[in-house]
């Protein structure tokens, strides 16, 4: 196990969402914040997400932590990720309550035709400009109301997003081992009570990294189940060991992840090619069309529909499937692309020179279920021994609000309904 544990250790190091330039692993702590006296009486919670842990990881490779600890309190059989089923979309939803497209970060990589700029999550001056992003994240909501919040890697925590970041954060960066991250959480709740942070957000990049290098079913993605599990036992018993009461843990991911065709990866179709008249971007399980010239919007999709094969469908983006809330009419920040081309699961797009990877996500979680993500939760707020069936992830954000007493003013998507049946 140590050795495939390093090699995933190397693997997520390597990854996509490494930044540009060099490393700052130094935390970034804003001055003059204390806790109100109402805050300090509210309860902790602890939201962790490990990336790609899709929602039957724990039982397939017995994660024996996360299934007891769970089994004590709340689970979800999956939980829902909007669309597309992606990283950087889905930690923001998860954070705002709110979908890609009305939060406005659609993709990982993206165009905005209105700012005539790129975004790249991989680009450190992007990922750390609030403007990017739509929405009030948790730990703005929290600090707007007098509760001292910490982020560690969450996407968007670096930046000043909804007008506010964490009072503890680290830019982003993936220097530090599982083990390392608990020690940082549990040194942050020794602080003072009035220094203490109320609302801590975690996140876990390994298991994403093992799922596409080998794939899902891979001994290393067993290995980087086990590497998260064993961080999260260590990190309970921390917590536990502090003494601390009413400290709520909420085990989360973003998608799932399933092995692709890449023997046998579909061509973009040679008349986007014509970069005059199209820009394209393809995360290879989604490819979004720009078309210059709107008038041609039309033509190019009737063309696009003529020589289409079987194995991917073509959309306009007003006549995207509603319940994934990704057409037109919810694109709020212009972002989208007017043609979508879907490829159905486990075909990808893939342009001529590139390597697939062995696993993928981006799908329609409806159509391909092994997109689905995982939902825990357990501490005091929850019931015990519950189950509930599968919900939207942009219904996570009301719950955490709730827990901590906190009063949503802004929209979002999410309801507190759907989920307020696990909370005592």
């Amino acid at each position: 196990m140590k050795q495939g544990l390093a090699i995933i250790t190397l693997l997520f190091s390597l990854s996509l969402f490494s930044q540009h330039g060099s490393t700052d692993t130094a935390q970034v702590v804003i001055p003059n914040r204390y806790n109100t006296l109402e805050a300090r009486a509210k309860p902790y919670v602890i939201m962790i997400s490990a990336d790609g842990f899709r929602y039957d990881y724990a039982k397939k490779y017995n994660a024996e932590s996360l299934l007891n600890l769970s089994g004590e309190g709340a689970r979800a059989e999956a939980m829902i990720p909007a669309y597309p089923s992606i990283t950087f979309p889905n930690h923001w939803t998860l954070i705002t309550g709110l979908y890609p497209s009305h939060h406005g970060l659609i993709d990982n990589y993206f165009y905005d035709y209105k700012r005539k700029e790129p975004y790249a999550m991989s680009d450190k001056t992007n990922a750390e400009d609030g403007s990017w992003y739509g929405g009030l994240p948790l730990w703005g909501l929290a600090e707007q109301q007098g509760m001292l919040s910490a982020s560690l890697m969450w996407v968007g925590s670096a930046s000043d997003a909804g007008g506010t970041r964490p009072t503890y954060y680290y830019p982003y960066h993936e220097k530090f081992s599982p083990q390392e991250k608990v020690d940082k959480v549990i040194n942050w709740l020794k602080l003072p009570i009035d220094k203490r942070p109320h609302f801590i957000s975690l996140y876990f990049p390994e298991v994403d990294a093992g799922g596409h290098h080998f794939g899902p079913d891979a001994k290393e993605t067993e290995d980087a189940v086990h590497q998260v599990d064993a961080a999260i036992g260590a990190l309970v018993r921390k917590v536990n060991e502090l003494g601390l009461k009413d400290i709520n843990f909420i085990f989360v991911s973003d998608h799932g992840m399933i092995k692709v065709d890449g023997s046998h990866p579909l061509e973009i179709p040679q008349l986007l090619l014509d970069k005059n008249r199209f820009d394209i971007y393809n995360s290879q399980t989604l490819l979004r069309v720009y078309v210059k010239n709107p008038a041609e919007v039309k033509s190019v999709y009737k063309e696009l529909q003529l020589h289409k094969t079987s194995d991917y469908e073509v959309y306009l983006d007003k006549k995207f499937p509603r319940s994934l809330h990704f057409s037109a009419k919810d694109d709020y920040y212009g972002r989208i692309g007017q043609i979508l081309l879907v490829p159905n699961a486990p075909k990808i797009f893939l342009e001529k020179g590139k390597k697939p990877s062995a696993g993928k996500h981006g799908y329609n979680p409806a159509v391909v279920p092994e997109m689905k993500a995982t939902f825990m939760a357990w501490g005091p707020a929850f019931k015990s021994h519950m189950t509930v069936g599968e919900f939207e992830n942009v219904n996570v954000y009301p719950v955490i609000a709730d827990i901590l007493g906190l009063k949503i003013r802004q929209p979002v998507d999410g309801k507190l309904k759907v989920l307020k049946q696990i909370i005592k």
